[in-house]
């Protein structure tokens, strides 16, 4: 049968739908496509989507296993557009990538555009040589960069060997999006903050004076995660109050300060690692989205585990992929349609490739 692929919005029909009808409606389709589907779930999804996942994980984990699974014609990526575009640019030929809801982007990924970074590239390269590394949370445009200029990109599971690899290469390093995750991972090898600056794009130099380009080990691009920035110093101080001899555990994308007051501090995949690990009867104070907090502490029940920030911590983008959105998409591929494909165009792709094949060989 010929797939047609179109990108619309949720249509009004489904926005009425309500939990049980669209629950049938994706037991269903995934049970008609069997094999030819997979979905994937990241980790600050709400438990309404990961029930249906097949493997979930943190961008680096969900990005190699689209890498490793060739049988699926369908990949139904339940993340943000970033995300989905990786699983596009590493999957095989005859595999389709879809995002449910088009429009689930990512703040961070959205504060550096390859114009910007090209910009700062011709820029920064009038003071020597560089080499760029991008996080994962960013487009393909932007990998496709690091690809052609010979860096890497990384997560946050592996920027501390992204780092190392990339200073193996060449004397300084040009990091973005996320400014907290660059200078929390050089700090941890030993960088000075006097070897660091940050970059702002709206300002001449990045807000920098020529003497600070020159001696720079590090720059930084003025970037950050929404949720990540909602943790404090205050808010570990209080957990330590409330609870004595409680385990702080944090993301790197949350400001030095926080990392430093925490006594741990790692990717998503670290923190669940983490709390698996400890002995039963610990108490966790977790730095990270809610919905994996809230299922952390569902499953270890012999643990205290509770949210860093008592508010609502929610990655508000990655929340738009609604089962209504799933169960659409996957009605879709049942009559044989394709909707919200993710497509890279092939020459981005090839050099985005590049430098996320050097991301997984780290």
């Amino acid at each position: 049968m010929a797939i047609a692929t179109v990108q619309v919005a949720l249509p009004e029909e489904y926005l009425d739908l309500d939990e049980a009808e669209t629950f049938r409606r994706i037991t269903y389709a995934k049970d008609r496509l069997g094999e030819r589907l997979l979905i994937l779930g990241h980790h600050y999804q709400r438990d309404e989507i990961i029930q249906f996942a097949d493997a979930t994980g943190d961008s680096y984990k969900l990005a190699r296993h689209a890498s490793e699974t060739t049988a699926a014609e369908y990949i139904v990526f339940c993340g943000v557009h970033f995300m989905a575009e990786s699983a596009d640019i590493l999957s095989q030929p005859h595999q389709a990538v879809i995002l449910p809801n088009i429009a689930a982007g990512c703040s961070m990924a959205d504060m550096a555009d390859i114009a910007d970074v090209e910009e700062c590239w011709e820029q920064l390269t009038r003071f020597g040589q560089w080499l760029p590394i991008t996080y994962i949370n960013s487009a393909a445009s932007l990998k496709a960069f690091v690809g052609k200029n010979g860096g890497a990109v990384c997560t946050s599971s592996n920027a501390s060997k992204a780092l190392t690899w990339g200073w193996e290469q060449a004397d300084r390093l040009m990091f973005f999006p996320d400014e907290h995750l660059g200078r929390n991972t050089a700090l941890h090898l030993g960088v000075t903050e006097e070897q660091m600056v940050v970059w702002d794009p709206r300002q001449a130099l990045g807000g920098n004076s020529p003497e600070q380009l020159k001696s720079a080990r590090l720059v930084l691009w003025k970037g950050y995660c929404s949720v990540h920035m909602r943790f404090s110093v205050a808010q570990i101080e209080q957990a330590r109050k409330r609870y004595p001899g409680v385990r702080v555990i944090v993301h790197p994308e949350c400001t030095r300060e926080v990392v430093d007051a925490a006594d741990q501090y790692g990717s998503t995949e670290q923190i669940i690692k983490a709390v698996e690990q400890s002995e039963p009867g610990s108490t966790w104070a977790i730095g990270t989205e809610i919905n994996l907090v809230h299922r952390l502490a569902a499953k270890h029940t012999d643990k205290t585990i509770f949210c860093l920030n008592p508010t609502v911590c929610v990655c508000s983008t990655m929340y738009r992929i609604h089962p209504r959105y799933l169960a659409w998409a996957l009605d879709n591929l049942v009559a044989g349609r394709v909707v919200n494909r993710v497509e890279v165009p092939a020459e981005t792709a090839e050099w985005a490739r590049v430098a996320l094949s050097r991301m997984l060989s780290l």
